[in-house]
């Protein structure tokens, strides 16, 4: 955000600000999709409190309604599209209502054009990397009665200072680099989210120290591959720096891509493991090296083992997730039985799969594709099946310890939730209420899910 673009977001906000005052109008924010858009999603909530708006507990509330979308997979623009479309009656009931779509999915030409030609009601779309110009598309939509599609251009720029307002207490995103080089052959967020560029490290050590400071117990660094971190520091020495801030607090981080995880990394989790989250999510994507080669993932699966390997060494209690596609172009069933032959052998707590979703613009939507549905069903079927009999004998491991839990509040059911260091969901019952602070419980039961226990 250059000085010319200050000013003029400076100008904004204050006159929606004035639009607001003593109006008591409230805003309704609504983030679909991975854990960069969460921290995207807490800075749109802060701009709009900034802009002089209330916080409303449903949409119908709202004068201002932003979806905060994703875009990595058909089926998440189809969903957004969808939500989107609900709005149209509170636009009809209440014409001064102004409904924004932002995100990924606000990134995309052809998406914007059918927001503008078809969805009539949306006031404006902001895509990623210019969020900051969100106090401009408002007031613009208030004073002009314009509607905005704004497909800005990757400049390269780290937009600092943006007001936020969390959604936990205890827990915080903490954005520290953002887009993405490595042009996987199926994935958007390249063009998307534009190129990779990292925040100074004194910026985002302040913003960990005023966390901590501000009583928060959890935070987690970010980026779409946060072990490409590079900027007046490495990753590592980041991370170590961050683990060094005074205070009861854990850090954890994610996304990582397996050819940045380096000896340095995996050192700096060995050496400040007090502070650092005993866990990394590594994604495989596939088993095979044909496929992925094919992906453009740049390793193969024995150097992703080595990788593997040298984690559980240096931390025997780690917890390795992976994300896994299923049916990717050209896959065939002894490329499928690498994918599952490696989880036998790393053995993840958890797996996050879905099946292929081609995206218009990257080189896999012009991959032939013979792979039947019934096929990537079956496959899909028995992956989840491997996966959640390996989930159920890592968790039956937890029984009969006693784990530190950092509690996230009441569970719908009775008890309270929170997550173990190593990212397992909790469920316990506690004499008093621990939310927000950690709590040591007792493992007497396990699911493939969840651990079952009691606050000691």
């Amino acid at each position: 955000m250059n000085q010319t673009e200050s000013t003029a977001r400076s100008r904004a906000v204050e006159e929606v600000r004035r639009y607001n005052d003593g109006k008591r109008r409230k805003y309704y924010v609504v983030t679909l999709g991975c854990q960069q858009n969460e921290a995207d999603g807490e800075k749109i909530r802060g701009m709009a409190e900034e802009m002089g708006y209330f916080p409303a507990e449903r949409p119908e509330d709202a004068s201002l309604i932003v979806v905060n979308t994703c875009a990595v997979r058909r089926h998440a623009e189809l969903k957004a599209l969808s939500l989107v479309g609900t709005y149209k009656h509170i636009r009809e009931g209440n014409p001064e209502t102004l409904i924004g779509v932002c995100g990924c999915m606000a990134a995309e030409p052809e998406i914007v054009e059918k927001l503008k030609r078809e969805f009539h009601y949306v006031s404006f779309t902001l895509e990623p990397n210019r969020l900051f110009r969100l106090p401009e598309l408002v007031a613009r939509a208030i004073g002009e009665h314009r509607r905005t599609f704004l497909l800005g251009e990757d400049d390269g720029t780290v937009c600092e200072g943006l007001p936020t307002v969390r959604s936990s207490r205890h827990r915080a995103w903490v954005s520290i680099m953002y887009g993405c080089n490595n042009f996987c052959s199926y994935c958007i967020v390249p063009y998307v989210r534009g190129r990779e560029r990292s925040r100074e490290s004194g910026e985002v050590l302040a913003e960990c120290r005023a966390l901590v400071a501000d009583g928060v117990k959890e935070i987690t660094l970010l980026g779409q591959n946060v072990n490409s971190y590079r900027a007046d520091i490495s990753f590592p020495e980041l991370l170590a720096r961050v683990a060094e801030i005074p205070g009861d607090f854990l850090v954890r981080f994610m996304t990582s891509h397996p050819k940045d995880v380096s000896d340095d990394l995996i050192r700096v989790m060995r050496d400040h493991r007090e502070k650092i989250a005993p866990a990394f999510h590594l994604p495989l994507q596939s088993g095979s090296d044909r496929i992925l080669h094919a992906m453009n993932r740049t390793y193969t699966s024995a150097h992703y083992l080595e990788i593997a390997d040298k984690l559980r060494a240096a931390i025997p209690d780690i917890t390795l997730t992976s994300d896994i596609i299923v049916a990717f172009p050209g896959e065939e069933e002894a490329d499928f039985e690498d994918t599952l032959r490696v989880m036998e052998r790393v053995r993840y707590d958890a797996v996050y799969s879905f099946i292929f979703s081609p995206r218009e613009g990257t080189r896999a939507a012009k991959m032939e594709n013979l792979t039947t549905a019934e096929e990537k069903n079956d496959r899909m079927a028995r992956l989840l099946a491997l996966q959640r009999e390996i989930s159920l004998e890592k968790n039956l491991c937890e029984v009969g310890k006693t784990v530190r839990v950092l509690c996230d509040g009441e569970a719908r059911e009775g008890g309270y939730l929170g997550r173990t260091p190593g990212g397992k969901l909790v469920r316990f019952t506690a004499p008093a209420d621990p939310t927000g602070t950690f709590v040591r419980v007792k493992i007497d039961r396990a699911t493939p899910f969840d651990l079952f226990g009691t606050a000691i």
